[in-house]
């Protein structure tokens, strides 16, 4: 059982279906949940705090079904949502410590916990300015800081660097790589940005139309690509002849400058790559297995989907 388990969630309004038979485990540690604007994860994180009960379908979070105990669940749980909800005339100090006593801390330990949650988010010293003289950057620390003051083992980040400028969103990933890493707390966190996700994620769950599409963890998705890409020794235009040659032979490959990517599929794909050099009378210089981003296994993996074999061979005539 995972910190979260998600089995076949359906959320169905009027007219969309927000969530589409979900089905996902999410481990311990910190998830990425990306997908387009509409894609359904704000409608996920509403499901898994027990504020919206799916249509169909259950999803449990430590053990608890949020259907049933979504108010024990918010207990132990941390929520950062993405739109702005801070009162401007209140301190960032007042507003913590409330939400540390909403969730039931006494008095005298909500005070120690939110000095600790301000100092920890880089507030400390602006912990007794109005919120609304807040930048952008400080008011979303500050929400970050009211997710953790009750020392959850869970927090949901709902695009917590949403509308960040490079710097603030530098800082706010390095905020939550130490809160999931050195604070033991696991960490759910949404955005469409995969490339931000690559740099805090332990593991990626991609949704779209409400839809599972992939979930593994980060290292798989950008260090097992199934692909390689060929070098070889000969006349100009060679690497475009093995390639032309292996699309013939129903394998998907496409130029990379003067090399060739290969789909791999199978270990006899690359005997054939090794056939096809020898037949062409080729000197095979090399072929390594390509790493890529997390952008980059997307991109191969919708033009795979969307597009033939034959199709690929365009790039190759």
């Amino acid at each position: 059982m995972g910190v979260i388990d998600i089995d076949g969630v359906l959320v169905q309004y009027p007219k969309v279906r927000a969530l589409d038979d979900l089905r996902v485990q999410i481990p311990e540690g910190i998830t990425g949940v990306v997908g387009v604007n509409g894609a359904g994860k704000s409608t996920l994180i509403k499901v898994l705090l027990g504020l919206l009960p799916p249509t169909s379908g259950t999803a449990r979070v430590l053990g608890m079904d949020t259907a049933t105990e979504g108010a024990r669940i918010r207990e132990l749980v941390g929520y950062l949502p993405e739109h702005d909800c801070l009162p401007a005339d209140v301190t960032a100090a007042d507003f913590v410590l409330h939400m540390a006593m909403m969730s039931g801390l006494p008095r005298a330990a909500a005070r120690e916990r939110t000095s600790d949650s301000l100092r920890h988010v880089g507030l400390d010293e602006e912990r007794h300015r109005p919120m609304g003289g807040y930048s952008t950057g400080m008011r979303q620390r500050a929400k970050l800081a009211q997710a953790i003051v009750h020392d959850p083992r869970v927090v949901l980040l709902d695009e917590p660097t949403n509308g960040l400028d490079p710097r603030a969103r530098d800082d706010m990933l390095g905020l939550i790589d130490r809160i999931g890493h050195d604070f033991g707390i696991s960490v759910v966190v949404t955005s469409h940005l995969l490339g931000e996700l690559e740099r805090t994620a332990d593991y990626i769950v991609v949704i779209d139309g409400g839809r599972l599409l992939r979930a593994s963890s980060t290292q798989d998705l950008t260090h097992t690509t199934g692909n390689v890409l060929v070098e070889v020794l000969g006349p100009p235009g060679s690497d475009r002849a093995v390639g032309q040659r292996l699309v013939e032979h129903g394998v998907r490959a496409w130029p990379v400058g003067e090399r060739i990517e290969v789909r791999v599929e199978d270990p006899a794909t690359l005997d054939l790559i090794r056939d096809v050099v020898v037949d062409l009378d080729l000197g095979l210089v090399r072929i390594h297995e390509v790493h890529h981003t997390l952008e980059e296994v997307f991109a191969i993996e919708g033009r795979d989907d969307g597009a033939a074999s034959n199709d690929r061979a365009g790039g190759l005539r």
